[in-house]
């Protein structure tokens, strides 16, 4: 009869030993069941199958990749990737449904901590695909040591983001959330659904990348006078009527809307704050 825990403290090297050996056999586990699973999904001699699992997909998810997948197919001959969608995100309770996976594709509620990584790393997994431009949501220091490929969207349109914003603002201006279920109701009252002309109104924009200048284009439009704020400066939108680079101090007191146009880092986390509310102009 062997006393496992004094063997561990005869032989300090014991439990690395054993740990490494319960890796590989984890990973011999791996690949037995990825060729079942390559072989259930076969495809013409000679083409490479690449087998991802697509965490956090919701219908419209699934729709915009099949009509790519198809499309893809047609033009690449050589790879064959298999895509399978879940309505799961990842997390503790479902990483090892990547099981057998070559790669996960991932989106901003999907969790890729370092024991989330070792587990996938164990399963065989080797890239993760964020269908999203941020990467905070995996991390970098455990994924570089498990050897992990980290890809994401390098870039949304501008214009995308930029609009979006301008729709908020003019929902909320003009209490278009408000009106429409009164509307369904039959009630055309305007009482509490009045807004404001944005024209002659000055307002703030906090960032003035790809998308901030894309907004701006838009806001001028409206005949607003812009405030804007950027360690790097636009040069063209520099000399456009109607903007002014200023400093962020500037901004609170002085403008009736205010654009946050900036990657969250910790430079710009928590930049409303409780010091700052009280400064902002009445009414932004």
């Amino acid at each position: 009869k062997v006393d496992l825990f004094e063997c561990l403290r005869a032989e300090p090297g014991a439990p690395l030993k054993m740990i490494t050996w319960l890796a590989h056999e984890l990973r011999q586990c791996r690949t037995q069941i990825r060729q079942l699973k390559t072989s259930s999904t076969a495809s013409e001699p000679g083409m490479k199958n690449l087998r991802v699992l697509c965490y956090d997909s919701a219908a419209w998810v699934r729709e915009a990749f099949g009509e790519r997948l198809v499309k893809f197919h047609k033009e690449q001959k050589a790879l064959k990737i298999h895509m399978t969608f879940s309505a799961d995100t990842l997390g503790t309770e479902t990483v090892s449904n990547a099981a057998g996976y070559d790669a996960v594709c991932l989106f901003v509620n999907d969790t890729a901590d370092p024991e989330i990584l070792q587990h996938m790393s164990a399963m065989g997994v080797e890239m993760i695909a964020m269908r999203c431009a941020g990467f905070d949501r995996v991390h970098r220091g455990a994924a570089e040591i498990f050897g992990f490929t980290v890809a994401r969207v390098p870039a949304y349109s501008p214009y995308a983001v930029a609009e979006h914003g301008v729709s908020l603002l003019m929902s909320l201006n003009r209490k278009i959330h408000r009106a429409v279920p009164r509307v369904k109701d039959m009630n055309f009252t305007l009482d509490g659904l009045t807004g404001f002309d944005l024209h002659g109104k000055t307002v703030g924009v906090l960032g003035t990348g790809k998308i901030g200048v894309c907004l701006c284009e838009i806001l001028l439009g409206f005949g607003v006078n812009l405030l804007c704020m950027d360690p790097y400066p636009n040069a063209q939108l520099k000399t456009r009527k109607g903007v002014t680079y200023v400093s962020v101090d500037e901004i609170w007191p002085a403008c009736d809307v205010i654009f946050f146009m900036m990657p969250l880092m910790e430079a710009t986390k928590h930049m409303l704050n409780s010091k700052v509310i009280p400064k902002l102009k009445k009414g932004v």
